[in-house]
């Protein structure tokens, strides 16, 4: 399941070898799974066998996270690059449009894949960009102080931390609504993706001029945001609404910022849901449709 792809790059900086960590599993039409900043690919692990019993199934770890080495120096980990290198990956897996679904940083990726028609679907769980400012300077002082927290706890310390649902909770409840279910082996993995994330600072340097307000016009696009998310607020979502004005907009219940560990069930379906045909997925998943 868990392979790494060397292969080079078009971006707007001149051609760049890059190298990937991704897991493949299941059979169908392809389903390309980003992540977070500071998460990793098992951030999609609640999900996957659900997802692979429909679809050929690729979750990877982006440029400078999980087990995926940083951009080549002086290369930005900016929207451009990293899209660039996520065409070339799918080029070099020769997948032909994928269907992507993305979640916070991962959901604007996927929209701008999306923007420039090289995906089939477009599914964005709690999408980065929709952010007013006051709005992106707190999720970025909680991102930061996060990461802070994760480079200091010693490894002992967080594994104590971590067989406990109080401890769970201490450490991940920014993120998911019902901490105390994600496993201890989880919680440990991804507080040292988050303390050892490469890209980390990067990315978040480049994102401070983000906002997403352009169309994604002629593919399918779903927008889901979880009703408790603590890091980017759920209002967010109607802004998206109106920058995407025919995507289908979906409420999470009970979902925090990372949902995939809340309601893997529910998040899976409208993953699927948001890969089908249109017509289909909108009677499949109507009574969820909301206004946020």
């Amino acid at each position: 399941m868990s392979a790494t792809l060397s292969f080079t790059a078009p971006t707007q900086h001149g051609p760049q070898d890059i190298t990937v960590s991704y897991a493949r599993v299941g059979a169908g039409e392809p389903l390309l799974l980003l992540h977070g900043i500071g998460h990793h690919r098992q951030a999609w692990d609640p999900v996957l066998d659900i997802l692979a019993t429909e679809r050929d199934v690729i979750a990877v770890d982006l440029p400078g996270f999980g087990r995926s080495t940083a951009l080549p120096h002086g290369v930005p980990h900016d929207l451009a690059t990293t899209n660039a290198v996520l065409g070339a990956f799918c080029s070099a897996l020769g997948l032909d449009r994928p269907h992507v679904a993305g979640n916070s940083l991962g959901g604007l990726l996927a929209l701008e894949l999306g923007r420039h028609n090289l995906v089939r679907s477009v599914t964005a769980l709690s999408p980065a960009g929709f952010w007013s400012r006051a709005e992106r300077r707190y999720a970025f002082g909680v991102l930061m102080g996060m990461r802070r927290t994760a480079r200091s706890l010693p490894l002992p310390l967080v594994e104590r931390m971590s067989r406990t649902a109080v401890g769970r909770t201490a450490l991940t409840s920014t993120i998911y609504a019902r901490p105390a279910r994600r496993s201890p082996e989880a919680v440990v993995a991804e507080t040292l993706a988050l303390a050892h994330a490469e890209g980390f600072a990067e990315t978040l340097r480049a994102g401070r001029s983000v906002r997403f307000t352009d169309d994604v016009p002629g593919i399918p696009v779903t927008v889901a945001w979880g009703d408790r998310d603590r890091l980017l607020l759920p209002r967010q979502g109607v802004r998206a609404k109106h920058a995407v004005p025919r995507a289908r907009l979906v409420r999470l219940r009970g979902c925090g910022h990372v949902p995939m560990n809340d309601d893997p069930a529910l998040v899976a379906r409208v993953l699927l849901d948001g890969s089908r045909p249109q017509e289909a997925s909108a009677a499949s998943t109507s009574f969820s449709t909301v206004g946020l």
